[in-house]
């Protein structure tokens, strides 16, 4: 397997490297005909990011992870490749009733049943007719990640929400 390791915006020392590396190398326990890994480090907005991309025969598997340091977003990123391996293999499996994956690899794919996700939780609060400026603001102060809102220009109901690039959405739905 070949592995790429890149850096953009940010320098990377070769313990970080090395482990990179290691990372990747782990990953062909679940999945041995891994042909091609890409690792990306790069800061983003002041975040750090890892960007993951292998070519496992034939499919395409990505993972963009954040985290407080270079070494965390990678870790992050591997766990969310493991869990698409994971993931894959249980959709072949129920879609073709048989083990579709070659035998020396089904056994190196850890069996770990994914929960369905479920809500947890129903908020209910009355909607305030506000402009998207406020709202911005009203999410902030409050630490959310999006906000909805009563739209005082369109007087339907928006939702303001912070981007990855730091800056932020507006989705104004259709009825």
């Amino acid at each position: 397997m070949q592995v790429r390791i890149t850096a953009r915006g940010t320098e990377i020392n070769e313990f970080l490297k090395d482990y990179a590396e290691r990372k990747i190398a782990k990953l062909t326990r679940y999945f041995d005909r891994i042909l091609d890994a890409s690792v990306v480090f790069k800061i983003d907005a002041g975040t750090p990011q890892v960007e993951i991309t292998l070519d496992a025969n034939g499919v395409i598997l990505r993972g963009v992870e954040r985290g407080d340091n270079l070494q965390m977003a990678l870790d992050f990123a591997v766990e969310k490749i493991e869990k698409q391996l994971r993931r894959f293999k249980e959709k072949l499996s129920k879609k073709y009733k048989i083990n579709v994956l070659p035998e020396e690899v089904v056994p190196a794919i850890e069996e770990h049943p994914e929960e369905e996700p479920k809500i947890v939780k129903v908020k209910r609060f009355q909607l305030k007719p506000m402009f998207p400026e406020e709202a911005i603001l009203q999410m902030d102060l409050l630490g959310h990640d999006f906000y909805v809102f009563l739209n005082a220009n369109t007087n339907q109901v928006s939702v303001v929400y912070r981007r990855k690039d730091g800056n932020y959405g507006l989705i104004e739905p259709e009825i």
